[in-house]
């Protein structure tokens, strides 16, 4: 039986090695996490590093190693050159043999050395047995590239990785069904999840009725896609546009409150929206995304609407979660609906919270995660 179905069945982590309050000892499992980025990249954040303290309440040792600083995530942001930040992470990357010696387990998140051939990233691991995490449909970026040679070079690379990884772990369904047809051994379906415990439940708002999106200024243009709709509503009705991680949107014709974004505030910050939106075009990439909007909404207690693409479709249960709208008369019918019932809003609020913890959670998958890990060392 493959992994993946052992855990989707939700069996119990072994008792065998099992530390109780993080205390390490010769039985434990050393992994480490070679994470594109630090804590300010929200895959890194959310698909590894996250992770490491349940892990190692489990038994198993996570030392991080970003490739990427968060000096480049910033300038990818749009707060200065990358250049420099990109040239000392290969810098930095002359140690990584040594790091991967060291451990017993390497969990790589997309991928060990960014825009090199995968032929290094077999040199680098040699026999160490490695998971390949991914959350979205990375492989695009270089089969799509604008450069032939680029494509040439890097389009299979990650068709490679997927088959020498002893487990591939991915965010979706569309994902997990990618790696399948390449020809991954192994597939772990682990959504991207929250820990309930940073998302409060709030009451709602006083005020005007306010709409939340949280993101960066990478993703923020999604919101184009329902500008109108909100115009529509704005102009019926006082209406507010609350924006998290994207200080330079603006939205003529709607009231836009921006918020910085924080990784100890995230579940308090949205706690000042009525209801929170995804909006996706239907594309490619778009059909790999995570749908992690969605799922921090539901944690903070709030309903939903969303584009019917990708994970979008199995996070939200339409009607009692949240609303699915595929163009911006169904947006602006689903947001008005929600607008003018609070007891709607309420209902599914609290379905949707419920939905998170037995779905989404990181209590949920961290054992699951744990299990994997041992089978893959033959622990």
């Amino acid at each position: 039986m493959s992994v993946r179905r052992e855990l989707m069945r939700g069996d119990h982590v072994p008792q065998d090695g099992v530390v109780a309050h993080g205390q390490a000892t010769e039985a434990s499992l050393r992994v480490l996490m070679a994470t594109r980025y630090g804590r300010l990249g929200a895959s890194s954040r959310l698909r590894l590093l996250q992770y490491a303290p349940a892990l190692d309440r489990l038994g198993i040792e996570c030392t991080a190693r970003p490739f990427l600083s968060d000096a480049y995530v910033s300038a990818l942001y749009g707060n200065g050159a990358r250049l420099p930040s990109a040239l000392a992470a290969y810098g930095r990357a002359v140690g990584l043999a040594r790091a991967i010696r060291a451990h017993d387990l390497i969990w790589v998140e997309k991928e060990l050395l960014p825009f090199l051939p995968a032929a290094l990233e077999r040199a680098l691991l040699g026999e160490k047995k490695f998971i390949l995490d991914f959350d979205d449909a990375w492989f695009l970026r270089y089969q799509t590239a604008k450069s032939l040679p680029a494509r040439w070079l890097l389009g299979g690379k990650f068709t490679a990785l997927v088959r020498r990884a002893a487990l591939t772990v991915v965010a979706n369904e569309t994902l997990h069904d990618w790696a399948v047809r390449q020809g991954a051994r192994e597939v772990l379906l682990l959504p991207t999840v929250v820990d309930l415990d940073q998302y409060p439940v709030l009451p709602e708002p006083a005020g005007p009725f306010t709409v939340g999106w949280i993101g960066t200024p990478v993703t923020a243009p999604y919101l184009q896609a329902i500008e109108a709709p909100l115009r529509r509503l704005a102009a019926e009705q006082p209406l507010e546009l609350l924006i998290i991680g994207a200080p330079d949107l603006r939205i003529p014709g709607v009231t836009c409150r921006h918020l910085p974004w924080s990784e100890n505030a995230e579940g308090a910050l949205l706690g000042q929206c009525h209801v929170g939106v995804m909006p996706l075009s239907d594309d490619a990439w778009s059909r790999g995304k995570s749908g992690y909007k969605l799922v921090q909404y539901m944690a903070a207690g709030r309903a939903t609407v969303a584009s019917p693409v990708g994970a979008n479709r199995t996070i939200v249960v339409e009607g009692i979660t949240g609303l699915l709208a595929s163009d911006a008369e169904q947006w602006f019918v689903a947001l008005r609906r929600l607008r003018d019932d609070p007891g709607l809003r309420n209902r599914m609020a609290l379905a949707a919270r419920a939905r998170v913890a037995v779905d989404y959670a990181l209590s949920g998958t961290a054992p699951r995660l744990a299990a994997a890990m041992r089978m893959v060392a033959g622990r």
